[in-house]
């Protein structure tokens, strides 16, 4: 079916546009007289030559799906049914691979499937957490209240990610400028230098010798340290996805001195945003216990969860099994034990989740003020030393004259 391109204005004269699969233009004319759009211009949409190319077509991300279910929920609210939201957004979106997928969900909901089910066959875009939500959303009547919170969560949680990942990409790239630049100084610039005082004939210093031996190492093993470091890397990624891999990587990560804070106050908060949202969404508390666990990313805190789920299921509370974990801190599992007892344990959750939200952004900022000096010392001590060492023999040759 030819898919057409379409410009106008709606009901309050705002210009609106779109994308609309039809088997004319006729038929697009009346998709827009039913929405009361008035079309300015109908055009025909060219082919893409490579739309069944899968890594070609443009990537659906984190933000298109946060946009999807805040003017979705808007739409439920302004009480139109779920399949003219679903027409409308799919005619709206840019992005032609979500356009196809929203079609397809469209579809399957016309053919008499819950949205929930049509959003399950994409797990890549609406993960356990949102497919859950949406359920409970159906069933309760309250679909337009599950999507603003959904899009909410999904807003502050990918603020969250960004922060975490902004505070890792100063380190990374002045780790990899070193190391770069070390590379570089012992492969092409002592070489030179080497040849130079072998020339002169005179005895070098013990730090000149050690640097010229180690860049004729480097020079001879270059090769083989290149694939040693890629077989090293791949082992890792292989001993990290089996189960003892992962318990034992993620508990060195949250013990590290630094680092091992920041992670264990993301998944702080993580656990209590996810959980508090799905809680106050109606979804029950073993379900949402099981989807927490599974989107933690880290196998610490994932068993700790199962075992917080294990003891609810045998009657037990939920800030016990926490407590006991030794990954949640003493606060919070006071505040879950005082949500419990008072039936407020889904906003509790959200207040310590705004909380850890804060604590995340204190240690982000504490975390960047403490690594740049640490780099700056890194930096002047290697870099340094190696135009110290090779120095010396000039140093000593100039003494003599």
């Amino acid at each position: 079916m030819p898919v057409y391109t379409w410009v106008g204005k709606d009901r309050g004269n705002h210009a609106q546009k779109g994308e609309l699969d039809a088997p004319n233009e006729d038929s697009v004319r009346a998709h827009l007289n039913r929405l009361r759009i008035i079309p300015s211009k109908i055009k025909k949409k060219p082919k893409d030559l490579f739309q069944n190319v899968a890594f070609l077509q443009p990537r659906i991300k984190e933000k298109d799906v946060i946009i999807f279910a805040r003017q979705f929920s808007t739409m439920i609210d302004a009480g139109l049914p779920i399949i003219q939201c679903l027409d409308i957004l799919q005619s709206q979106q840019e992005n032609a691979t979500f356009k196809k997928m929203l079609k397809g969900i469209k579809d399957m909901v016309e053919g008499g499937a819950t949205l929930a089910d049509a959003l399950k066959k994409h797990p890549k875009q609406f993960d356990n957490l949102f497919v859950n939500m949406v359920a409970a959303g159906e069933a309760g009547g309250i679909l337009d209240v599950i999507l603003k919170r959904l899009s909410g969560y999904m807003e502050k949680a990918a603020k969250l990610k960004r922060k975490v990942k902004g505070a890792m990409v100063y380190p990374a790239i002045t780790i990899t400028v070193a190391v770069v630049v070390v590379v570089i100084i012992m492969v092409f610039v002592i070489p030179v230098f080497s040849k130079m005082f072998e020339e002169f004939g005179s005895k070098l210093p013990t730090p000149t010798l050690i640097v010229i031996a180690i860049s004729d190492f480097i020079q001879d093993k270059i090769i083989w340290i290149i694939i040693g470091a890629i077989i090293f890397f791949i082992a890792f990624r292989q001993y990290y996805k089996t189960e003892k891999g992962r318990l034992v990587i993620d508990s060195i990560m949250l013990k590290l001195p630094v680092f091992g804070m920041l992670i264990r106050k993301v998944a702080v908060a993580k656990f209590t945003r996810t959980m508090g949202t799905m809680l106050s969404s109606g979804v029950a508390i073993l379900e949402a216990l099981d989807i927490v666990a599974k989107t933690s990313d880290n196998k610490i805190v994932e068993n700790a969860i199962y075992n917080v789920r294990t003891g609810i299921a045998e009657g037990r509370t939920m800030a016990d099994p926490l407590a006991a974990s030794g990954v949640f801190p003493a606060m919070v599992c006071q505040m879950i034990a005082v949500g419990e007892s008072t039936g407020a344990l889904d906003a509790m959750l959200e207040k310590i989740a705004d909380f850890y939200d804060e604590e995340v952004d204190q240690a982000v900022e504490n975390l960047t003020s403490m690594i740049e000096p640490m780099m700056i010392i890194f930096l002047g001590v290697v870099i340094g030393g190696l135009v110290v060492a090779m120095y010396l023999p000039v140093f000593q040759m100039a003494s003599v004259v």
